[in-house]
């Protein structure tokens, strides 16, 4: 194994690089090959041969942060805040030659001077995995730049690039040769250790106001509080007293539930994208993309397109449609402008350049590389643009849907070499919804799927490969979700009720809330598609829904009214709708009874691992974490809980197995015991054993 650490005397400097690919993560080699660095140092220092040590990163990065992998075993001699110690006691610059992130940028902080790289990216992240900084960073940095500014910063886990991190104070200066500029600095501009700074002024008011925006923004996560009580000790503490509270906090929270979740998140969105088999695949170019369909989601998902540097053409049916595509487009781009992620200039020269306009059954279309389809979410329209998109394109030209349910075999029936035809379900917003699920059909080739995937990864998203039915991996689990929260309607729950007890359970928002967002005619219009294709209804019939469209109108936020009532925006229960969930449980026969809050949220989450659990069975899903980051990124279900799968793991399949047999026996029509949990469990196995 190569030594991760290469140290070298250049002038009157001591150039230590960690060099730990692909990101230089601070693994037990690191550590302890900075030990020895620094001790060579020392050693150097004392004889005269050098006056500064310069601590810079290989590659593209300076340190990425500690190595996550270590984390599921116990701490590992040396350990990083000894080491950060040790380096704090000498004339060391930290050169960020790249991203400085949670370990990484507390080495840099026990530097003595911060110089970074323009495009570097810097902070301490660590509550987003579910921790805190582990070797003073939560004391350190209030220290360097006061906790008005330290607070928002790690309470949140945000990161700042160079520029925006010299205007913080958490780096000196900025050089495009960071290594270069260490080299060249008058030792005399080396502050004091930061250690031996005065504490922070305390900051009662900063502390309260990132208190109620970490319960806000990171609602029922446990490491944002914990973070911002460590710096408030910061203002009182001496370092040796606030590390050591500081290194305690993370050990605990590390092994914690929320941190395992966290950290299975974050290594199933790297292990996401192509197989391993498909990235042995040369995918085809992709610089001119025809979407056909410029309403809402087809205008994004050209918006995303053009973003990553792809031309092109939207195609309407006429020349109304085709002004209303233009206008959603150039909406879009104003709001880029708005935001100041565009010049205008910028934006109005790809709007003039990249982007084409046409329209009608008869026009001609242009040999693009691949197109994306966003009509009307009716089977019988989509074939017929696709029997037209395959006729009149070259027959290497990919060929994709953006369906949410539909059968996607079904369409590819009409498109001669149909190995070229996907599905590709983008969600919305499309340009700003990282999720996209890549759905192969019966005779979509190899060569497709590695184009497809290749693309998503050119858009920064998300892309998890499903196979075909009705719904995919998300929405077949959401109507599940609907449907069991629709029997716990019948049973004794009402609206009001269970979309409080699913915000408790860490979803962004619950499902009723979410539907009347959405428009009840939406999902009203899928269950009516499936009645009229046959599709078998499997579940409790509750008939709550289907009325609140038929016979009381109510479609929602854009009505005024659906599942709640709404006042200039404010929803509020409905005695309405109460009593027609009263209604239901009467005709039905029930008797009504009380649900907890914590009784609805696991019912609701159970029937989203059983869902989870069959879409694996049935090869829908390739892994488990695919499910997870469906759910998580597509559905809101709380990160800081891993998704369905993961959440199945922790609390337990044995266990589960008890609940779905009980469950199974007391109402038959709703529940049965899902086979793979059954085999799992006999087996003394857990789903992160599929993950591979």
């Amino acid at each position: 194994m190569t030594d991760p650490i290469r140290s070298e005397i250049r002038g009157s400097a001591l150039i230590v690089t960690i060099d730990n690919p692909p990101v230089n993560v601070i693994s037990q080699a690191v550590r302890a090959g900075l030990l020895g660095a620094i001790n060579e140092a020392e050693a150097a220092l004392a004889e005269g041969r050098i006056d500064r040590v310069v601590i810079t990163g290989a590659g593209r990065a300076f340190v990425a942060g500690a190595d996550a992998k270590e984390f599921d075993g116990p701490a590992l001699e040396p350990h990083l805040p000894d080491v950060v110690n040790a380096l704090a006691e000498l004339p060391a610059i930290a050169a960020i030659n790249g991203a400085a992130l949670g370990g990484g940028y507390e080495i840099a902080l026990a530097c003595r001077y911060r110089v970074a790289a323009p495009a570097a990216v810097i902070g301490l992240p660590e509550v987003t995995l579910g921790v805190v900084p582990g070797s003073g960073g939560t004391q350190r940095l209030p220290r360097l730049i006061g906790l008005e500014k330290a607070l928002p910063l790690i309470s949140t886990g945000q990161t700042l690039k160079g520029k925006a991190a010299l205007e913080q104070g958490m780096v000196d200066a900025i050089a495009d040769d960071p290594v270069q500029a260490a080299l060249s600095l008058d030792i005399a501009r080396l502050g004091p250790a930061i250690g031996d700074m005065p504490n922070p002024t305390a900051a009662p008011d900063a502390v309260k106001a990132a208190r109620e925006n970490a319960k806000k923004r990171m609602r029922g996560q446990f490491a944002p509080l914990k973070a911002i009580e460590l710096m408030e000790g910061a203002a009182t503490l001496s370092l040796r007293e606030g590390m050591e509270a500081e290194r305690a906090a993370f050990l605990e929270l590390r092994s914690g539930g929320q941190a395992r979740a966290l950290r299975h998140i974050f290594f199933a969105e790297r292990a996401a994208g192509a197989s391993a088999e498909l990235k042995k695949l040369e995918p085809a170019t992709v610089d001119h993309a025809l979407v056909a369909g410029g309403g809402t989601m087809g205008a994004a998902i050209a918006y995303a397109l053009n973003t990553a540097g792809i031309e092109i053409t939207l195609l309407e049916n006429d020349a109304e449609a085709e002004g209303r595509a233009r206008t959603n487009v150039s909406k879009l781009f104003d709001e880029a402008v708005s935001r100041g992620k565009l010049e205008r200039t910028e934006a109005d020269r790809r709007l003039d350049e990249t982007f084409h306009f046409i329209n009608g059954a008869d026009t001609a279309l242009p040999a693009v590389d691949i197109v994306i389809e966003a009509v009307f979410e009716n089977l019988d329209v989509k074939r017929e643009l696709f029997a037209r998109l395959a006729k009149g394109l070259p027959d290497d030209t990919i060929l994709a849907t953006n369906t949410s349910y539909l059968d996607v075999n079904r369409i590819a029936e009409v498109v001669h070499n149909p190995s070229r035809f996907l599905g590709l379900h983008f969600f919305a917003p499309a340009h700003l919804m990282k999720l996209v699920e890549v759905i192969r059909a019966e005779e979509t080739s190899k060569q497709t799927l590695a184009t497809a995937f290749a693309l998503t990864k050119r858009l920064g998203k998300i892309a998890v490969e499903a196979g075909v039915c009705d719904g995919f991996i998300g929405n077949r689990i959401l109507t599940r979700y609907r449907q069991t929260a629709d029997v716990t309607l019948l049973e004794g729950a009402l609206p009001a009720q269970v979309d409080k007890a699913m915000r408790s359970f860490g979803m962004a928002m619950g499902p009723y809330a979410v539907q009347d967002l959405s428009g009840l005619d939406i999902a009203y219009a899928n269950r009516k598609r499936k009645r009229d294709a046959g599709i078998e209804f499997t579940g409790r019939y509750v008939p709550v829904a289907d009325r609140m469209v038929e016979e009381l109108e109510r479609l929602g936020r854009k009505t005024g009214a659906g599942w709640y009532d709404y006042d200039d925006s404010r929803a509020a229960p409905s005695s309405a709708v109460d009593d027609e969930v009263r209604r239901a449980s009467a005709e039905a026969g029930i008797t009504r009874r009380e649900f907890t809050d914590e009784e609805i949220a696991r019912r609701l989450a159970l029937s989203m691992i059983a869902e989870g659990a069959d879409i694996v069975e049935e090869g829908i899903a390739n892994r488990p974490a695919d499910v997870d980051l469906v759910l998580v990124h597509g559905y809101g279900f709380p990160r800081w809980r891993g998704g369905p799968m993961r959440l199945a793991d922790e609390w337990g399949l044995p266990k589960l197995l008890e609940e779905y047999k009980a469950l199974a026996a007391e109402d038959p029509q709703s529940w049965t015991v899902p086979p793979l949990i059954q085999r799992l469990a006999s087996e003394g196995r857990r789903f992160r054993d599929l993950n591979g």
